[in-house]
């Protein structure tokens, strides 16, 4: 069968460069899905992507989908058939089917006989297929602040300027409307692109949709992102060694400028070496965040920066030289700014700016970033007594919560504001405070997102966690829970903090119990908010062990419960059978983390499948007992004079083994021990099941022995709950 190619070609106004990026990811899965259920496939296909367009070329189409047959189960034998004649029902199905009634089948399926159409479907010719296809590829493309122009209905990032529609060197007819209900002609699509702007101004009319890349490259065009992506690197490299220096190229800044040009070329620039007196992250800002520019270090000392940065240009290769020079000017101007807030900034001590925070509101109804900080320096405080933290510990953590916001009122972070933390860790320093403030400062701020650095000094970990705790109880406290996908206040990734900081710094914290207590100074003792915080919280631990660690889900069950049962306690008083698995998960995070680890390593050695055959038959049996969940020593509950059956005297004794060996052990985080007396205890468990009846009629001995089951349920709970572990055939 003959194969062809097809090109679509989207020519647009400058997209914004996220869009580009965004675009080609939907296009990656949207098109060959949408060809998939139109039973076609091509070989390959390519994406291309600039400022200016949007592109794909599918290679290795076949000229027609093949043909298929279609079967439609029907109604009953027995009801589209009566005495051999087809009924009214088996004549209405042939007919919204179309096929002949004579045509049905009957077919034996499992215990009854059923009618089936049969029909045989003729492939289509692909180029109708495409031409049905095609504009949903277009208008399906989802992205932020779409717009309309010229007075139509079409929704697009930019106004699209032509289209093209080429199937081999033929063009394919196709139209994108642009009115709803086509009640006005809409874009018509041809075979006539449009070149670079400056390299190649003008019209390109494609030969055929195999040769668009060539023709393209010809018109000052390079329209593979991946091209120019390496193009850059290796620019902007060669570049850089030009001025014996090394090209800081941030991943998300490459990203962008691959985007933002249709023939890169790379531009050096420079600045005054005087302008090196500014802090590195100050420059860098400028160049990064607001030039996109490259900065350039020194390639001995890689710590330095050097003079220099570069551009990435979409114009002539020729005029690099003038193009350089203004970005220069540019850089020029931006630095003097900079350098002047920064020598007016350190006119004025870091701590005498505390005060000016009054003027700065936090959020409507939690007071201003003032007030704010005085609740940091409170939590702090608990905190550190939490930590049992020395008093000159406790004094640098006071010290960093004073002066954590301070640099939010200070010119630079004004006209910067990514750099708060960063500048108040710069005048922290000038100022003479020690070491340890200024750096938790700044990293009381961290992890700055997903996969970011987390703080490792003791001030960044203690005031980073009273920052978001109060912001999450104060939110809390408002009533601004995130649900679905709104969440102004970052307070998902606020909590995510709290995990991963525990986690790094091996905090054995009880947040439960930190949270009562700022809930009850905070928020009123309000139970509702205390509940919701606890569930949120959950929530987030669940979602990191899954997605941060890979923990299997059920694992995660096993060890942290169902969140949403701290919302069905009673008031006060939580039910325990409902909520004491997320309550624990919480007073330990770290120890948390290391029983869900435990129980994935068990299911990897195999060891988990024997245990839970036991452990599950005892929690299934002791769930019809009353025994509370936190009750793990037997002598706390067990009368020995009421064990009549060997089997539960023996049974009595493994409880007591488990305790002694197993227990402590456990909430110190080492499970080995409380697994191998688990392991040990399995043959008497059995026997225990072979010769005693646990439900007796007798109250007393039923109590006792539905205790023992108990004490094993919740001595294994010590590592998880066996009833939410999911194996084969369970």
């Amino acid at each position: 069968m003959a194969m062809v190619a097809y090109l679509l070609e989207v020519g647009c106004e400058e997209l914004p460069a996220s869009f580009v990026d965004s675009a080609l990811q939907q296009w990656q899965t949207g098109i060959p899905a949408s060809l998939t259920e139109a039973h076609l496939q091509a070989e390959q296909m390519q994406l291309f992507g600039t400022p200016r367009r949007l592109a794909v070329l599918l290679q290795g189409l076949p000229n027609q989908q093949p043909d298929r047959t279609l079967e439609v189960k029907g109604p009953p034998a027995q009801i589209a058939y009566q005495d051999g004649q087809l009924t009214a029902t088996g004549e209405k199905f042939a007919q919204k089917q179309g096929v002949d009634p004579g045509s049905l089948e009957v077919r034996q399926v499992g215990k009854g006989s059923f009618v089936f159409a049969v029909q045989k479907v003729r492939g289509r010719p692909t180029a109708a297929v495409i031409q049905e296809l095609a504009p949903s590829w277009i208008t399906g493309l989802s992205g932020e602040r779409l717009m309309r122009w010229a007075c139509g209905d079409l929704k697009f990032p930019r106004p699209i300027r032509w289209l093209v529609s080429l199937w081999d060197d033929q063009v394919l007819p196709l139209l994108l409307p642009t009115h709803e209900g086509n009640t006005k002609p809409g874009l018509v699509a041809g075979r006539v692109s449009q070149g670079h702007r400056v390299l190649g101004p003008g019209a390109v009319i494609l030969k055929q949709a195999e040769s668009y890349s060539e023709q393209m490259q010809a018109a000052g065009v390079s329209p593979d992102p991946a091209v120019r992506q390496a193009s850059i690197q290796t620019e902007v490299a060669k570049l850089a060694t030009q001025v014996n220096g090394e090209a800081q190229i941030p991943p998300a800044l490459l990203r962008e400028v691959v985007q933002l040009v249709e023939w890169p070329t790379a531009v050096l620039g420079r600045f005054e070496p005087e302008f090196l007196r500014l802090p590195a992250a100050v420059i860098e800002t400028v160049m990064i965040t607001h030039q996109r520019y490259f900065p350039v270090r020194d390639r001995r000392d890689p710590q330095k920066l050097l003079p220099y940065f570069i551009t990435i240009s979409n114009g002539d290769p020729e005029q690099s030289e003038r193009i350089g020079a203004g970005n220069s000017r540019v850089v020029r101007a931006r630095l003097s700014d900079a350098r002047f807030f920064y020598e007016e900034d350190l006119r004025i001590p870091l701590a005498e700016k505390v005060d000016r925070l009054k003027a700065v509101t936090f959020a409507e109804g939690l007071g201003s970033m003032r007030d704010k900080v005085e609740r940091i320096r409170q939590i702090s405080r608990q905190i550190a007594l939490a930590l049992n933290l020395e008093p000159q510990d406790q004094a640098l953590v006071d010290r960093t919560a004073q002066l954590c916001k301070a640099d939010l009122v200070t010119q630079m972070v004004y006209e910067f504001p990514e750099l708060q933390g960063i500048m108040g860790a710069d005048y922290a320093r000038q100022d003479g405070e020690p070491e340890a403030v200024a750096d938790g400062i700044e990293q009381h701020y961290w992890p700055l997102g997903a996969g970011e650095a987390l703080p490792t000094t003791l001030t960044g970990r203690v005031v980073g966690w009273a920052d978001r705790l109060d912001t999450l109880v104060g939110m809390f406290r408002l009533g601004r829970i995130p649900t679905g996908s709104s969440d102004r206040f970052a307070l998902r990734r606020a909590a995510n903090s709290l995990v991963l900081i525990a986690w790094d710094a091996e905090w054995a914290l009880d947040v439960n119990q930190l949270l009562q207590r700022l809930v009850q100074e905070y928020a009123e003792g309000d139970a509702d908010t205390l509940r919701a915080l606890q569930e949120f919280l959950a929530q987030r631990l669940q979602t990191l062990l899954q997605e941060e660690k890979q923990i299997d889900y059920d694992l995660v069950r096993a060890v942290l419960g169902d969140p949403e049962s701290l919302r069905l306690s009673d008031g006060d008083s939580v039910k325990s059978e409902q909520s004491d698995l997320p309550l624990r998960a919480l007073s330990n995070l770290p120890l948390t983390l290391l029983r869900a680890e435990y129980l994935q390593h068990l299911r990897a050695t195999g060891e988990l499948a024997d245990l839970y055959p036991t452990l599950n038959r005892c929690a299934r049996l002791a769930a019809q007992g009353s025994l509370d969940y936190d009750v793990v020593d037997p002598a706390a509950v067990i009368d020995p004079q009421q064990l009549q059956d060997p089997a539960e005297i023996q049974l009595y004794e493994v409880c007591q083994r488990i305790y002694r060996r197993g227990v402590e052990p456990a909430l110190q985080g080492d499970f080995t021990p409380l697994v191998e007396a688990l392991q040990e205890a399995a043959p008497q468990v059995a026997q225990f099941f072979e010769a005693v009846l646990v439900m007796d009629p007798d109250p007393v001995l039923r109590a006792n022995r539905l205790n023992l089951l108990g004490l094993l349920r919740n001595q294994s709970r010590l590592l998880g709950d066996m009833g939410a572990v999911v194996m084969p055939g369970s």
